[in-house]
């Protein structure tokens, strides 16, 4: 009976590109060749920030820092299906969805450096404050869009989030909710196999993540993480499902951190050399670069002139970063309350004088 009852929670896994980049012509989305060249080299950009940042950290310019190696495709991809108005919820782990977004690079930084002034998002851009606490930014994405369907707006909200976050309240509330009312929410799952130290296998017991959207009744999705067409192609679709009215979908996109958890952390104790040598086989920029070379949009000449670009980009970024005057001990003060309290006032002043 268990079996047979699994059965019915069975979700198709979609690849279109293979680990030798060879794409199924009949899953191939409509992306043009200056889109496909977009996506590499928003990829190569995240790589290139996301190595900066991680030796920034190591020289003691930034704080804690989560990397993002290995997962550019399931954050490139779906951002670069969502509209200018739509709004993503991203996680401490999401730079890649970010810079898609446009977010600029010296704010994330800024904010990594332990300044929260680089999560107060510019004028004209719908990005959400990244959220460290796991999984708390999904009820307030199913909100979000609660709200946007409330409104009549076309508008799609993605929120973004790992394997562990699956197991929280949080998770459940939210995809709840949004069943409930059909609002317009992807719910984008990156699932790196590790929730910090824990393994999928020892926090559900769920075939798939993505079948975990039929009890809460819409569609669930597994993709391949590492495939940016296949990502692309899912979310273009639950995107433009959502704008239609008709409801949510869960992504499920199957990846690997290649990279510790965070600059805290040592992922050798938990997991072997032979599964991250594995893993790195199936890099998503490898993938793609091979398929553009079989398809003759990538050459020598232009990689280096996007990796050339990207380490331009981010450097300046990075100098923008180091330029901006530190926080003031008064803005622990200034934006709690309209107008402080007394006894708020009387510490102000007290740290004035000292």
């Amino acid at each position: 009976m268990p079996k047979k009852i699994l059965g019915t929670f069975k979700v198709e896994y979609l690849q279109v590109l293979d680990t030798n980049g060879n794409a199924d012509k009949g899953l191939m989305p409509r992306l043009n060749r200056d889109q496909i060249k977009e996506l590499y080299e928003l990829m190569v950009l995240t790589r290139t920030f996301d190595d900066k940042a991680f030796h920034l950290q190591r020289q003691g310019r930034l704080g804690t820092y989560l990397q993002v190696r290995g997962q550019e495709a399931t954050q490139v991809g779906s951002a670069y299906a969502l509209g200018k108005k739509d709004w993503i919820f991203p996680s401490g782990r999401d730079i890649g969805a970010l810079i898609t977004r446009n977010h600029p690079m010296h704010m994330l930084l800024q904010y990594r450096g332990g300044d929260e002034r680089g999560v107060k998002t510019p004028e004209g851009l719908n990005n959400f404050s990244i959220t460290i606490p796991v999984s708390t930014q999904i009820p307030h994405t199913t909100g979000a869009a609660w709200a946007s369907r409330m409104l009549h707006q076309k508008v799609v909200t993605m929120v973004y989030f790992g394997d562990g976050a699956t197991s929280r309240t949080d998770f459940h509330e939210g995809l709840n909710f949004a069943g409930v009312f059909q609002v317009p929410v992807v719910f984008v799952c990156e699932n790196n196999g590790w929730a910090i130290s824990l393994p999928r296998a020892k926090q559900t017991a769920s075939e798939t993540l993505a079948q975990k959207a039929i009890g809460y009744g819409f569609e669930g999705l597994q993709v391949d993480g590492n495939d940016v067409f296949a990502v692309y192609r899912a979310a273009k679709y639950a995107v433009e499902k959502a704008r239609k009215g008709k409801g949510p979908t869960l992504i499920e996109c199957v990846t690997y951190r290649l990279a510790d958890h965070s600059t805290s952390d040592d992922a050798s104790k938990y997991r072997s050399k032979e599964e991250v040598e594995e893993w790195q086989k199936k890099d998503p920029i490898d993938r793609l670069e091979k398929y553009m070379r079989k398809n003759k949009i990538l050459t020598d000449k232009y990689k280096e002139a996007v990796i050339q670009k990207s380490k331009e980009r981010v450097e300046k970024a990075v100098e923008d970063y180091e330029r901006i005057a530190p926080p003031q001990p008064e803005d622990l003060f200034k934006y709690t309350y309209a107008q402080l309290t007394n006894q708020l006032e009387e510490q102000m002043k007290e740290l004035r004088e000292e």
